[in-house]
């Protein structure tokens, strides 16, 4: 370990308010994902354990040769600007080869004004509606999406705040035509189809259903015998895309289909769309956005190289509140335009 940084706290006599160590585990995967060194740690002024010079010393015993201190106090006083610093120094004299560098406290900060509001909504026990709205307004003050335009915004938005990802801006990708017709099939009465039931589960049936539409999914539909038949032999089917191409098969009132899982679905659907059986047919919307290491960048990025109408997450990151996401903000869209 050749850095270590330490969250300082002041300590209370009460031992439940001594708490700082979860702000440490929750800085360590954010700085350092997957390491077991504890590069992290956290010591107080007073009153608990441990204190901050035999946190230092630990820190040197193990072989730092950088200690990074921060005073997570909100503001400038005795504490931050004597007391600390005084046994910093001490800690400089005490270890000459190690070099020793002290933040600024919280302070002010714009992020924290957002904190005190999602504070202030739990105290107020807003509506759902009103606490999406305040959500809303914090990540549009925390991300810039000026360049996103105005027929993507919704869907963007709606990601990010479903996942907390800001990364989403960046990635999302959209046919040209594809906000227009998932627009278009929802006020047609088209059903959603999607590829395993937590996307179900999760899409706004309330809000298509005013409009005709349903969602379906086949994938409890497909039992484990149909697998290696449906198939061909010598080779195997996942029962999210034998789903998925038996309802496109059957049904002509999908206007969606939402792959939130299934890299092998999301495969099935490009090469169905690409046959000669659904030449001249009408297409609908492509909402591929499978998470994971095998299967879904490669899916993904073949769907964003395709000419029917897609949206999608290039990259490894998606899953199921991505695509419930995109569909529940295309619902709301079209029921704010009615």
């Amino acid at each position: 370990m050749k850095e270590c940084i330490l969250l300082l706290g002041h300590g209370s006599p009460k031992k439940d308010a001594n708490n700082l160590e979860q702000v440490g585990t929750m800085l360590h995967g954010m700085l350092h994902a997957g390491c077991k060194e504890g590069c992290v740690k956290v010591a107080y002024l007073q009153f608990a354990q441990p204190g901050i010079p035999d946190t230092i010393k630990q820190c040197i015993g193990l072989g730092a040769r950088k200690v990074i201190l921060h005073p997570f106090f909100l503001s400038s006083g005795m504490h931050v600007t004597k007391d600390i610093p005084e046994m910093i120094q001490e800690a400089r004299q005490l270890y000459p080869g190690v070099e020793f560098i002290y933040t600024e406290p919280l302070g002010i900060h714009e992020k924290l004004a957002h904190i005190v509001m999602e504070r202030i909504s739990a105290a107020e026990q807003l509506a759902p509606s009103a606490i999406e709205k305040r959500s809303f307004d914090i990540l549009s003050a925390e991300a810039d999406l000026s360049e996103v335009p105005a027929d993507r915004l919704p869907i963007v938005q709606r990601v990010i705040h479903a996942t907390a990802d800001f990364e989403f801006k960046k990635t999302l990708m959209f046919h040209p035509d594809a906000v227009a017709l998932g627009l278009q099939a929802i006020k047609s009465g088209k059903d959603v189809l999607t590829d395993v039931e937590m996307v179900k589960t999760g899409i706004n049936k309330k809000w298509l259903s005013q409009w005709g539409g349903n969602v379906i999914c086949n994938i409890q539909n497909t039992g484990a015998q149909g697998l290696k038949e449906e198939a061909g032999e010598g080779k195997t089917a996942t029962r999210s895309e034998l789903g998925i191409e038996a309802a496109l098969k059957n049904s002509q009132n999908i206007g969606i289909i939402a792959i939130g899982n299934a890299p092998t679905a999301l495969l099935k659907v490009i090469e169905l769309f690409n046959s000669p059986s659904f030449a001249g047919r009408p297409l609908p919307l492509v909402v591929g956005v499978p998470v994971g290491f095998v299967k879904a960048i490669e899916s993904k990025a073949l769907l964003a190289a395709q000419r029917f109408p897609f949206i999608t997450a290039v990259g490894r990151k998606g899953g199921t509140p991505v695509a419930v996401a995109i569909v529940n903000a295309l619902l709301k869209i079209s029921g704010d335009g009615k």
